[in-house]
């Protein structure tokens, strides 16, 4: 059964290029990207987890951790993250799981059969510190990811949290953000957004990023 929304994110414990993960430990209670990709020793995969490599920064100030999965052994994973540091010009230091009986892949339903039989698709699990599942996206193998786009739902997700609002189309971070319609106490909007808010219609309220 595929997982949803809202869901929490199963435990496993299984190999991977730092050894044995249990993945509930592993994340504390930080933001966790978990990701897979469909092998090792291809060319779009070569290329997302350079660019993962090259963003860890970006992950690291978002308090998040970034997994990624294949259901190659652990050894191929070695070998080639040799490649993926020399072809991309990275370190990448962060664990890919390795794996090779596809019991993560089968637990995450990262195995479509219409898609291939053989290797996961590229799907991308947003998963916050209470182990939630608060985003999914799931891109076919012939197509990368587009990062800038997992890092803007991160930060939509992050800002959504801690304040009352939600991100309108296109936003990026630092555009304005639209107040939640179940907040209606006038105190409490004059509190939250010291900045005010222009209401368009009474459901759609635009307010400056609160955080900003």
């Amino acid at each position: 059964m595929s997982l949803r929304i809202g869901d929490i994110a199963p435990d496993f414990t299984q190999d991977s290029s730092v050894g044995p993960i249990n993945f509930h430990e592993w994340a504390g209670d930080s933001w966790v990207i978990f990701y897979s990709h469909p092998a090792d020793y291809t060319p779009v995969c070569t290329t997302e987890l350079g660019r993962t490599a090259l963003l860890q920064q970006e992950f690291e100030k978002r308090g998040t951790k970034v997994l990624a999965l294949s259901v190659d052994p652990v050894d191929s994973h070695h070998g080639w993250i040799e490649d993926i540091n020399e072809t991309q010009q990275c370190v990448v230091d962060f664990p890919i799981i390795a794996d090779a009986d596809k019991s993560v892949a089968k637990l995450y339903d990262m195995l479509h059969p219409n898609a291939s039989e053989t290797v996961t698709v590229r799907a991308v699990f947003f998963i916050d510190p209470n182990k939630k599942v608060r985003a999914t996206i799931t891109y076919p193998p012939s197509t990368g990811r587009n990062f800038a786009e997992i890092l803007r739902v991160l930060d939509s997700l992050q800002l959504t949290d801690s304040h009352k609002v939600a991100t309108p189309v296109d936003w990026q971070d630092g555009d304005d953000v639209v107040i939640l319609p179940s907040l209606t106490d006038e105190a409490e909007l004059k509190q939250r957004f010291p900045k005010g808010y222009k209401a368009i219609k009474p459901y759609l309220r635009i307010t400056p990023q609160p955080d900003k």
